[in-house]
């Protein structure tokens, strides 16, 4: 009897999503994968997960939830030749460190950004939403000095890249990065140009119209 493959619940356009994705595209790994786009999906995630906040992974009895938990067990559990944790213990610190960076201080306040776009007339949030524009600029500054003389966030590719190539993605969608950030430019296109999230990117394109602020016509 052939093994149970991990099964995958995600979006295709979703940024955390596609941090996971990432992760198995670079590795070659083999799962099934449950797009949301399907109301039978839908209802799996709900049993599985009540919150239904994705991308979740099933596998071998055990349900994982939160996107860099995900990258993490597939390190461990489903290794491949692209380690995305490294095995050095101080390596392995600054990557999850870099990862808490891009989840906390570019993918949070973007999509702070966006979700006040789906807020009714009335109940918008202009202050806070000025405080996530200000936040992406100071990430933004930080990123580009951090990038200076580097080809990836901590050296080797890792899970550090898997958030940074959906959060900057759709960071620099919702608010620009300055021409000035020569080095983060540069950084978001090697993501851009890398297989496994052109991937990624190529499957969420017929969902581009979902973006609540327009998608531009680029990447």
């Amino acid at each position: 009897m052939a093994p149970t493959l991990p099964r995958l619940y995600a979006h295709p356009f979703s940024s955390y999503s596609q941090k996971v994705l990432v992760a198995l595209y670079e590795n070659g790994t083999a799962f099934e994968y449950r797009s949301l786009e399907q109301p039978q999906a839908n209802e799996e995630l709900a049993a599985l997960w009540p919150m239904r906040r994705f991308p979740v992974l099933v596998d071998r009895g055990r349900t994982i939830l939160e996107a860099s938990c995900i990258v993490e067990y597939l390190d461990l559990h489903h290794p491949g030749p692209a380690r995305l944790i490294p095995a050095e213990a101080r390596a392995a610190l600054e990557v999850r460190m870099l990862d808490r960076v891009f989840d906390n201080y570019v993918s949070t306040p973007q999509q702070k950004v966006v979700f006040d776009k789906l807020r009714p007339e009335g109940r918008k949030d202009e202050h806070g939403v000025g405080e996530a524009r200000a936040m992406l600029e100071t990430a933004y500054a930080w990123l580009d000095r951090r990038m200076a003389g580097r080809e990836w966030i901590a050296g080797a590719f890792s899970l550090a890249d898997c958030a940074a190539a959906p959060f900057l993605f759709y960071a620099d969608w919702t608010h620009s990065i300055d021409p000035s950030f020569t080095h983060l430019h540069a950084y978001r296109t090697r993501l851009l140009a890398r297989p496994s999230f052109a991937r990624a990117v190529d499957e969420a394109r017929p969902y581009r119209g979902y973006f609540p602020l327009g998608a531009p016509d680029r990447d």
